[in-house]
């Protein structure tokens, strides 16, 4: 888990979100998931352990990333709600630039 992701991450994450390319919530995560259209999963931090290990699960059965960050209220507002647990990206290239943002901020 990463509290302190730089501002392009959440930027790129908000971009994601204006292009459309985000499910957002259990169950359309779940759906995009099975569907066979997740590129990255993102939980946050603060995700319960039923949730955790569902999408864990997932993401190991299917070979999906899954990154883990900040709190749910932070994660919510990089994409314009009050919180989210849960956020499936769609599309590749949004997918590969927010794994790459993730993993320099380790850096």
């Amino acid at each position: 888990m990463k509290d302190n992701l730089n501002q392009r991450f959440w930027g790129m994450l908000s971009l994601s979100q204006k292009a459309g390319v985000l499910s957002v919530g259990e169950s359309r995560a779940q759906e995009t998931i099975r569907g066979g259209a997740a590129e990255l999963i993102i939980l946050s931090a603060d995700a319960s352990d039923n949730t955790r290990k569902k999408f864990s699960d997932m993401a190991s059965y299917r070979d999906i990333p899954l990154i883990t960050v900040a709190s749910r209220e932070s994660l919510g507002n990089a994409i314009g709600r009050k919180f989210a647990v849960t956020v499936v990206v769609s599309d590749k290239g949004f997918a590969d630039n927010l794994l790459k943002l993730y993993n320099s901020s380790v850096e």
